[in-house]
């Protein structure tokens, strides 16, 4: 029997027959950042509005200050979060998604939408796959 191949699966097997590393794979290098433990929950709370470095640490209180500054680094690196810097004094610096980011957020949406659906079951997988001791 012959399984169809989707499109991303032939793009992987292509990386591996030609030669170059799965690391110069587009969607791995995108996939990297986004995935991150706080990059989807500070592109959440950046969706609402536009918010303040202060603002964005009280709000994740979990986050260092030096883990909050490098994963804001990284969005804004890739281009999804734009950082915008008043002339006040002190000088105050505001967050916000660009469009890239936007439109990053829309199809990120679905699958925030299938972990809230599917939240207990993944839970209740990891309880029974830990019972068993693997």
């Amino acid at each position: 029997m012959t399984v169809a191949i989707t499109g991303y699966e032939a793009k992987i097997a292509a990386y591996r027959s030609e030669g170059p590393s799965l690391a110069d794979c587009p969607v791995r290098s995108v996939i990297d950042h986004i995935g991150g433990k706080w990059s989807t929950l500070i592109l959440i709370l950046l969706r609402e509005r536009p918010f303040r470095f202060g603002e964005l640490r009280r709000l994740v209180p979990d986050i260092s200050q030096r883990m909050l500054t490098q994963t804001l680094r990284e969005l804004q690196r890739d281009g999804y979060v734009q950082r915008t810097v008043f002339p006040t004094k002190p000088p105050s610096v505001e967050y916000c998604l660009t469009e890239l980011g936007q439109s990053l957020f829309k199809a990120l949406s679905s699958l925030l939408e299938w972990a809230e659906a599917n939240f207990l079951a993944v839970r209740e997988a990891r309880q029974r796959f830990d019972a068993e001791g693997v």
